[in-house]
């Protein structure tokens, strides 16, 4: 279920997209799909909506999208280099001009004292600009970790489609 602040951003989302005739894909882990869920909760997103790739496992991050199995190796399947090589992997394997990455620890367990429950890297890329990586730390349990990351992540790409505007 999309809530009322997620559908506003989805929306203004889809505004933004079709415009500039651009089209966006996913490439999720801890969020297990919510994020393409939520975007294609709008009636008619196949204008601007490209694909989802839920790559939850380690092999599936390597497979899908092209992420270095030495990079998960060295960083940690949560890390923000491997975020930015998940979302560059669906730029060069999909059709898409906006590519939201995230992967995280969304519990109860698999936390650690580095990278603790509810810690979430997220990237941003857009075409060739540079990709915007960054991470988070929520609160809660594993629902509200999950909600946090897909508003996270929706927030950021409505604010550098409506940045790119002005």
């Amino acid at each position: 279920m999309v809530l009322p602040e997620e559908s506003e951003l989805i929306e203004r989302i889809a505004l933004a997209l079709i415009q500039r005739r651009e089209r966006m894909g996913t490439a999720e882990s801890c969020t297990g799909g919510l994020i393409a869920a939520a975007c294609t909760s709008l009636a008619g997103s196949s204008q601007w909506f490209e694909r989802g790739v839920v790559s939850y496992s380690n092999q599936a991050k390597t497979e899908l999208l092209g992420v270095p199995a030495a990079m998960i190796d060295l960083y940690g399947a949560v890390s923000g280099e491997v975020a930015e090589q998940m979302a560059r992997g669906l730029v060069a394997h999909a059709p898409v001009d906006w590519s939201l990455a995230v992967t995280g620890v969304a519990g109860p367990g698999g936390g650690s004292e580095t990278k603790p429950v509810g810690t979430v890297w997220l990237a941003l890329l857009h075409g060739r600009t540079p990709v915007r990586v960054w991470k988070e730390l929520f609160s809660g349990d594993r629902h509200a970790v999950r909600t946090q990351t897909v508003r996270a992540g929706l927030q950021a790409l409505c604010d550098a489609l409506e940045d790119r505007d002005s």
